[in-house]
Order: structure tokens, then sequence, then C-alpha cells
């Protein structure tokens, strides 16, 4: 099925004239009646009557409009996002993806600036957990992810590091070891903990902090959700693991001098796929706004 056929279909189906499509499209009307024959032909179905002066519609027609409506749509905005790539021009849809950590306490100033230097830009954001979003990466879905990145790089994507992510041992104000200037690990393990759920990077990295230690957690609760755990924390629930900025006035840092625990926030895209004009003036904006921070970027 040709695409020229289909033009023709749709002018004659909005005009209901073969003379009004003809001029549409700047052909002679035996041109057009020759296409719509063709495409009659190969659906082997007829898509109009002629009673009179007057088209219609035939049952086949009416079925075949919103498919060649949506097809040629399609086609539109490729050719718009062709010549946008060509000129540089930075519009378009972009798919993001991004952990709720993140998009609450990294992201917000590189949307707002990034969205109001390109204007022109749809984002199309996606909160989610880090390992989803990075799989999600993985099988073309999203363009980019800003992310917790993997402590085991995933073979199919290139990674980058923007922010590193100190992580704390944090109680509330009323909790039993509030008051300890310092804890030793075996201790703390002894009361309950409101942890990550198993899977996620901020959980697997206290996991395999505790293993040489063969020390068990009493798990009171599990959540992905560190606002989730930070509340639970503060109201005296058990005590976590949690990135420092989040501790604010309402939780109390434990130190433990066995070990120094972190994560790295950054970027995840697929391996050798192109980029297009909206992702790579993102991934500039991410960098802008990592080294404001004072931080320094690593590519993996």
């Amino acid at each position: 099925m040709e695409l020229n056929t289909l033009e023709a279909f749709l002018a004659v189906a909005d005009s209901r004239s073969f003379s009004r499509a003809a001029e549409q499209l700047f052909l002679t009307q035996p041109a057009i009646s020759k296409r719509i024959a063709a495409l009659e032909s190969q659906l082997d179905a007829r898509l109009f009557d002629r009673v009179g002066r007057n088209i219609q519609l035939t049952e086949a027609g009416l079925a075949l409009l919103p498919s060649a409506r949506r097809v040629l749509a399609e086609l539109a905005q490729t050719r718009t996002a062709l010549r946008q790539l060509a000129s540089g021009e930075i519009a378009g849809r972009l798919s993001l993806g991004t952990s709720h950590h993140i998009g609450l306490h990294r992201l917000p100033p590189v949307l707002r600036r990034f969205s109001a230097a390109h204007p022109g830009v749809e984002l199309d954001l996606h909160f989610m957990d880090s390992e989803e979003a990075c799989a999600a990466v993985e099988r073309g879905e999203l363009e980019l992810a800003v992310v917790t990145l993997p402590e085991s790089p995933y073979p199919k994507l290139e990674t980058r590091e923007l922010w590193p992510d100190p992580l704390a041992f944090v109680v509330g104000a009323e909790h039993p070891l509030a008051g300890r200037a310092r804890i030793a690990l075996e201790e703390l393990a002894t009361h309950p903990a409101i942890v990550p759920a198993r899977g996620t990077v901020t959980r697997d990295i206290l996991d395999k902090a505790l293993l040489p230690r063969a020390l068990r957690l009493k798990v009171a609760l599990e959540t992905n959700y560190l606002e989730t755990i930070k509340m639970m924390v503060s109201v005296g629930l058990g005590w976590s693991m949690l990135p420092e900025n989040m501790r604010g006035d309402e939780l109390i840092a434990l130190r433990c001098d066995e070990l120094r625990l972190g994560r790295r926030l950054g970027m995840a895209q697929l391996r050798g796929r192109s980029l297009g004009n909206a992702a790579r003036a993102f991934v500039d904006a991410l960098l802008i706004a990592a080294s404001d921070c004072g931080d320094s970027s690593a590519t993996h």
C-alpha cells in the first residue's frame, strides 16, 4: 500500500469530492480516481459510494479512515523529527525515567532550567524504581534514566555518575539509640529496622555491609519509598539507612565507625543508541547541575 493512495483517500473522505481532493493535492481528477481505484483493488473492497453528485464512505471506508489518519500523522511527526535533527533544533518528545528520590531532591532545578531554555521539548517523565528505569532504557522504551546507579553494571547500558550520595544510619529523636555518640553494627541489628525492599540498590548496599558480619536484620517494614521510610523513622518505628541529605531536623544520624556507605546517582542510556537533540541537551543540563554542586562525574 503506497502512502500517496492513503493521502488521496483522506482527501476524498474529508472533502466528499474527487474534484476538490484533486485541487487540494495539486493533481488531476483522473489521477485521484486512479489512486482510489488502486487502493480499492489492494484492499479488495469498495471505499466510496457515488450517489449522484454525492460521495459517501462505505463501511470499509469508515473502517480504514482512523488507521489512514494515524499512519499519515505518524509519518508527518517522523518527518518533523528528522528535520529537527538535521537542523539541530531542540524540540520534540523526550522520554525520561527517574526515581522518586531523585525526582524530589535532584531534578527540580534541572527541569526548571531545561524547560525554560527549551520550551519546544515535551517531557515524558516517568517516576519508577531505579531498577525498573534501567530495564526500560535497555528495552528502548526510555531514552534516558536518571537513577541510583546499579552496583553491578548493566552490559547494555552506558552510565555516568553525577552525584555521590552518602548514606547515614538514622533514628528518630525518641529512639533508644538517639543519644549514643557511636553505635556498633551488631547492636544496631538488634533493633527493628525500616528498610528499602529487597532488589533495590540501597537495600543491596546494606545487605552487603552486613553479610561479612553474619548479621540479620530485624525488619519491621520494607518499602521502596524513601520519604515513607523517613516519616516512619521520625515517629520512632525503627532505624534505617537513608541519604544524608534527607535527614533534616527530624532524624538523628548514628555514627558507625566500622563503615561508610554511599550510593552513586547518575544517568543511564542504551549503549550505542544515538541520542536525539532534546536528550543531548538534557544530558548537558545534568552535567552542568552536577558541576554546580561541585561533584565530579565518571563514565562507566
